[in-house]
């Protein structure tokens, strides 16, 4: 009881930490100039340092499930022309932002993680508030603000590899047309923009989550490996909670 107690409270306490910071790079966002260099170098290393990666996790996702849906449908149905159909509706709203927010949160988030936790424990973050720069200003913001410009466009290429590749995996294994797979006829535009909040919500949460932890490391090398760990699960379900939710909410639009 008492070791649950302890990550009870010290889950309420990240909580309100990741609020409070929340609210103080909105307030910074809204109301301080913005740091064009800064963000510009935060959307490369976002983006153009990410784009490989999603690129070949969603890709061979893309192949994988047309290869075991194209396997089930003709031994269930005897027909694969529909595999097109109802995998890009799934790509678009399911697959291909919620992995590209797993990617992100993986690969940007501990990077997040970490460099603030070792400007903390170096006092460089002191030093800063001493200089009158808030971090959630001067470390937060441009993060933010890059992530929520990078992960639609992340999501996007995503989504396009995945496909490509599925429609490849389609005409080689199945010898399903290519303009048979592509048909869009199962794509609404509720598809789409249920992809797209997921993307701006994964772009919100990833550097806000990432960067509470590094702020809150404490005692050395050893606490910038636990604010580490700590950024990449917290990041991690928040990916798969906001998908939940997302999803739950469009789905009784739907309805």
């Amino acid at each position: 009881m008492g070791t649950l107690r302890l990550l009870v409270l010290d889950g309420i306490a990240q909580a309100r930490s990741t609020w409070t910071l929340l609210v103080r790079t909105l307030h910074y966002i809204l109301h301080a100039p913005w740091d064009g260099p800064a963000i510009r170098q935060q959307m490369f290393s976002v983006g153009n340092r990410s784009v490989v990666f999603v690129l070949l996790t969603l890709g061979f996702l893309g192949a994988i499930t047309s290869l075991q849906a194209g396997f089930q449908a003709r031994r269930i149905i005897g027909d694969t022309s529909l595999i097109g159909q109802q995998l890009l509706p799934l790509l678009v709203r399911q697959l291909g932002p919620t992995l590209a927010g797993l990617m992100v949160a993986t690969r940007v988030g501990t990077g997040i993680a970490a460099e603030i936790g070792s400007m903390v424990v170096t006092e460089q973050v002191d030093a800063l508030r001493m200089c009158n720069a808030p971090p959630a200003d001067y470390l937060i913001k441009p993060r933010l603000i890059a992530c929520v410009i990078m992960l639609p466009v992340l999501v996007t290429f995503g989504v396009l590899a995945a496909f490509l590749a599925a429609m490849g995996v389609a005409y080689l294994m199945f010898h399903t047309p290519p303009l048979v797979f592509a048909k869009l006829d199962f794509v609404h535009l509720l598809d789409l923009g249920e992809g797209m909040a997921k993307a701006l919500a994964f772009g919100v949460s990833i550097p806000i989550i990432a960067g509470a932890a590094g702020l809150d490391a404490r005692g050395g090398s050893e606490g910038v490996g636990e604010a580490t760990t700590r950024a990449v699960v917290s990041c991690s379900l928040a990916v798969i909670v906001l998908d939940f939710l997302i999803g739950g909410v469009a789905f009784l639009v739907r309805t």
